[in-house]
C-alpha cells in the first residue's frame, strides 16, 4: 500500500483529526449504497429500541448508507457504514460445539463511521467457529462519543453517550434472549477496536445505566463478563501514562485482553498502556499483548506480522478465565 493509500484508509477509517467535512464526519464512498446495512442472509438483526421511542440523534442526520472505504487491509476492502440513527444489533450463532459464551462486538471507526466488517461481522467469523454466539452492534454515528470536530478543529463530547447506550441496550437485550440463543447469561463478553476498544472501557466500568429502563430487559445486569480492546483509542492523556478523567475504573470490572501493535500510527501505544496500568492498580484482572508490527485496524485479517495470530492467546485467555 502506498503511503497516500495509507493516509486516505487512516482518514476514512480511524484517524480522529482527519480532515472530513463539517461535524458529520462524513466522506464520498466508493460503490455507495444508500440504505440501511444489513447482515448476510440467514442472520437476525434486532433493532436496540423500540420503534416509538424518541432517542437522541447523532451529530449528522440523514438517510444510513455504507461502502468502500479507500485503501485496503491485506489487499481487501474495508466497509464502512454512516448516518446511523436507529440502530441494531445482528445475531450470528455459534457453529459446531456451542460453548455457551457470547460477545457483543463494537467496531471502530473513530465515532463517525462504523469498520462493520473488518472489525464487525469478520470477529464474529473468527468466534462462532469457536463456538461462541456473537452480535455485531450497529450503534449511532457520528458523534455517538468522543470525537473531533472539524469545523472547530477539537475535541468534542456528545450530550448524550449514545454509542455507550446502545451497547449497554444491546447486553440487556442479549441476556434478555439467552435460553433461545443457547447462551450462558454469566458468559458474555464485549470485544472492541479502537473507538470501539475505547466502548469495551466505558460499558466495563460504568456502574449505572446511561439511560433510562425502556422495559424488563433493562433490569438486567448491562456490564460485560469478560473483554477484549483492540488497539483501543480516546482513553490516554499526555503527558506520561494517564487515563482520561471519563473513564473511572471500577475494581469490580471484567476481565480484560488488551492487544495492539508498538507501530500504531493512529492511536499511541500509551492508549493500551494507560489502560493497562489503570485496570492493574484497581486490582482488575487483566492481561496485554504488544507486538512491534501490525499498523492500526488489523483485525482478524491475515498478514505475516506475528500479530495476525493475537487471536489465539485470545483464545487461551477465554480458556483460562473460564468463559470457553
Amino acid at each position: 500500500m502506498s503511503k497516500g493509500q495509507w493516509m486516505g484508509l487512516l482518514a476514512a477509517l480511524l484517524l480522529p483529526a482527519a480532515a472530513w467535512a463539517g461535524t458529520s464526519g462524513l466522506e464520498p464512498l466508493r460503490d455507495q449504497q444508500n440504505k440501511p446495512w444489513q447482515p448476510p442472509a440467514g442472520i437476525e438483526q434486532v433493532p436496540l429500541w423500540p420503534a416509538d421511542l424518541r432517542i437522541a440523534a447523532p451529530a449528522a442526520t440523514g438517510p444510513e448508507r455504507f461502502g468502500f472505504a479507500n485503501g485496503k487491509i491485506a489487499d481487501r476492502p474495508i466497509t464502512m457504514v454512516e448516518l446511523v440513527s436507529r440502530p441494531t444489533v445482528s445475531i450470528f450463532p455459534a457453529k459446531g460445539k456451542n460453548t455457551g459464551a457470547a460477545m457483543l462486538v463494537l467496531p471502530g471507526g473513530g465515532y463517525r463511521v462504523l469498520a462493520i466488517d473488518l472489525e464487525g461481522t469478520e470477529i464474529c467469523d473468527w468466534l462462532t467457529a469457536k463456538g461462541i454466539t456473537c452480535a455485531v452492534l450497529k450503534y449511532r454515528v457520528p458523534g455517538s462519543g468522543p470525537y473531533w470536530a472539524d469545523e472547530c478543529n477539537c475535541r468534542r463530547e456528545p450530550k448524550e453517550p449514545m454509542a455507550l447506550q446502545d451497547a449497554q441496550r444491546a447486553m440487556v437485550l442479549l441476556r434478555q434472549r439467552a435460553s433461545s440463543l443457547g447462551i450462558d447469561p454469566h458468559k458474555v463478553g464485549v470485544v472492541g477496536f479502537s473507538a470501539g476498544g475505547r466502548m469495551v472501557a466505558d460499558i466495563s466500568t460504568h456502574t449505572r445505566l446511561a439511560y433510562k429502563p425502556v422495559d424488563d430487559a433493562d433490569k438486567l445486569n448491562f456490564r460485560p463478563d469478560f473483554a477484549i480492546a483492540g488497539y483501543p483509542g480516546h482513553l490516554w492523556v499526555g503527558p506520561g501514562i494517564k487515563l482520561t478523567h471519563e473513564v473511572r475504573i471500577d475494581p469490580k470490572g471484567p476481565p480484560t485482553f488488551i492487544v495492539q501493535a508498538e507501530d500504531d500510527a493512529t492511536d499511541d501505544i500509551r492508549e493500551s498502556l494507560t489502560y493497562y496500568v489503570a485496570l492493574q492498580q484497581a486490582g482488575v484482572p487483566v492481561e496485554m499483548h504488544l507486538y512491534a508490527k501490525g499498523g492500526h485496524a488489523f483485525g482478524v485479517r491475515q498478514t505475516a506480522n506475528p500479530i495476525t495470530r493475537w487471536t489465539e492467546l485470545a483464545e487461551t485467555w477465554m480458556h483460562t478465565i473460564g468463559m470457553i
